[in-house]
C-alpha cells in the first residue's frame, strides 16, 4: 500500500507544481506592462492572454489522448507503440497549430468581436496577437509532448519545461521591453521564444527518455500486445479524440456563460464572481496532480492487465481526492475572508464576495469525484464515458440556471455550476461501476 502511495505522490506532487507554474506566463506579461505601461497595455495583455486561453483550451484533447494511449503501451512494455503515438499526435498537433496561423486573420476577427475588444485595448492587443499567434504549433505540440511524458510515468519532466518556459519568457521579455524598449512587442517576442524553447526542449527530453528507457526493457514480442493499444482501428483513435473535443466544448461553454451571467448581473457581482472564482482554480491545481496521477497509473495497470493494482490505486486516489477536499474545505470556511482581502482591497466587491463565499465553499467536494475520475478515465482512454458525463452535467447546469434565476439570480447561478461539478462525478461513477 506505501508503493502505491508513492507512485501517486512521485507524479502527483511534480505535476501540481506545473499546474502553478501555468498561469505564470501570461502573469509576468502583464506584471511588465503593468509597470511600464497603462491600463491599456494591461488591458491589451488581458484580452490577449485570454484569446489563447480559451483557443488551446479547446484542444486539450491532444494531451489527453497522447497521455492515455501512451501510459496503456508503457504499461504493456511496448516502446515501439509509445514512439508511434507521440509521432501521430505531433503530427496532429503540427497541422492544427499550422491551421490556426493560415486562418489567423477571421480567427483574430472573431475573437475580438466575441470579447468586444474595441478601441485602443484592440489596437494594442493587435501585434501582440499576430507575433504569439505563430507559437500555435509549439503550443500544441508541447500538448502531445506533455501528455506522452505522464503517460511514459515522468511529471517531473514536464515540471521542470514548465519552469524553464517562465524564466525564458521572463528574461527575454524583460531585456526587450526594458532595453530595447519594444514595449507590448517585446513581451509577445518573449511569449513566442517561450513557447518554441518549452517545446524544442520538451521533444529533445522525451526522445532521450523514450531510448533510456527502451534499453532498460527488453521489447516484448508483436504478438503479446494489447489490441486495444496497437491494433486499435484508425476510427476508434480518432472518435476518442473527437469525444475529448467534444467534452473540452462542453466545459468551456459552461465557464464562459458562468462568466457571462455573472457579467449580465453587473460589475459588481461579475467582479465578486471573479474572485470566487479564483477558489475553484487554487482548488484544481492541486486535484489535478492527483489526476495526472491517475492518467498515467490506470493506463500503466490497463496496459499490464493488472486489474488488482488498477482497483486498489483508485481506491488510494479516492482517498487522497478525499483529503484534498476536506483541507481546502476547511481552509476555505476558516480563511476565505482573508483571502479575499488579499485579492482585492474594494470593500463594497469584498462584502459581496462575502455572501457568496459559502458556495465556493462546498467547490472542493462538489468536484473531487469528477477530477479524479478524469485522470483514471483517460488513463483508461474511456474518452466516451467522460464525454456523456459532461454533457449530462452541462445539460444540469443551464436547466437548473434557467429554472431557478428569475427568483435566485446569483445564487442560482452558483448552485448550477457545483450541480454541473457534481453531476460529472456522479455520472463517471456509475460508469465506472
Amino acid at each position: 500500500m506505501k508503493e502505491i502511495d508513492h507512485n501517486i505522490l512521485r507524479l502527483a506532487l511534480p505535476s501540481i507544481v506545473s499546474n502553478i507554474t501555468v498561469p505564470l506566463l501570461g502573469l509576468c506579461d502583464v506584471v511588465i506592462m503593468g509597470h511600464v505601461g497603462g491600463a491599456r497595455h494591461i488591458g491589451a495583455i488581458a484580452v490577449g492572454s485570454m484569446i489563447f486561453n480559451v483557443m488551446y483550451w479547446l484542444f486539450v484533447f491532444l494531451r489527453m489522448s497522447t497521455s492515455g494511449l501512451t501510459a496503456q503501451a508503457y504499461g504493456a512494455g511496448r516502446w515501439d507503440i509509445t514512439r508511434r503515438v507521440r509521432r501521430r499526435h505531433l503530427t496532429m498537433a503540427l497541422c492544427y497549430g499550422g491551421a490556426i496561423i493560415v486562418l489567423q486573420k477571421p480567427l483574430r476577427l472573431l475573437t475580438f468581436w466575441l470579447l468586444q475588444a474595441e478601441g485602443d485595448v484592440a489596437t494594442l492587443c493587435t501585434p501582440y496577437y499576430y507575433i504569439c499567434i505563430w507559437g500555435a504549433p509549439a503550443v500544441l505540440g508541447l500538448y502531445v509532448v506533455t501528455g506522452w511524458l505522464v503517460g511514459m510515468q515522468n511529471t517531473r519532466l514536464p515540471m521542470i519545461i514548465a519552469i524553464g518556459q517562465n524564466v525564458v519568457n521572463i528574461a527575454t521579455s524583460l531585456l526587450l521591453v526594458l532595453v530595447f524598449d519594444l514595449g507590448i512587442v517585446g513581451v509577445a517576442i518573449g511569449t513566442l521564444v517561450a513557447q518554441w524553447v518549452g517545446f524544442f526542449t520538451a521533444a529533445a527530453l522525451a526522445e532521450r527518455l523514450r531510448t533510456n528507457e527502451a534499453k532498460k526493457t527488453s521489447t516484448t514480442s508483436e504478438t503479446s500486445i494489447n489490441s486495444e493499444i496497437g491494433e486499435t482501428s484508425e476510427t476508434d483513435k480518432n472518435s476518442g479524440a473527437f469525444f475529448l473535443f467534444l467534452r473540452t466544448v462542453c466545459l468551456v461553454s459552461v465557464n464562459m456563460y458562468f462568466t457571462s451571467a455573472g457579467s449580465a448581473q453587473g460589475a459588481l457581482i461579475l467582479a465578486a464572481n471573479t474572485l470566487l472564482m479564483q477558489f475553484f482554480t487554487f482548488y484544481s491545481y492541486m486535484t489535478d496532480g492527483f489526476a495526472n496521477a491517475g492518467e498515467a497509473l490506470a493506463g500503466r495497470y490497463v496496459g499490464a492487465k493488472d486489474t488488482t493494482m488498477l482497483k486498489q490505486t483508485v481506491r488510494h486516489l479516492f482517498l487522497w481526492g478525499f483529503a484534498m477536499a476536506l483541507l481546502f474545505t476547511a481552509i476555505y470556511a476558516i480563511g476565505g475572508n482573508t483571502v479575499l482581502h488579499l485579492l482585492t482591497t474594494d470593500s463594497e466587491v469584498i462584502a459581496t464576495a462575502s455572501h457568496y463565499l459559502p458556495w465556493a465553499i462546498c467547490i472542493p467536494f462538489a468536484g473531487m469525484a469528477a477530477f479524479v475520475w478524469d485522470g483514471i478515465f483517460i488513463g483508461m482512454t474511456r474518452a466516451k464515458g467522460m464525454l456523456m458525463a459532461c454533457f449530462v452535467a452541462a445539460v444540469v447546469f443551464f436547466a437548473l440556471w434557467l429554472w431557478l434565476s428569475p427568483t435566485l439570480h446569483n445564487d442560482a447561478l452558483w448552485l448550477a455550476f457545483l450541480a454541473f461539478l457534481a453531476t460529472r462525478g456522479v455520472v463517471q461513477t456509475i460508469e465506472a461501476l
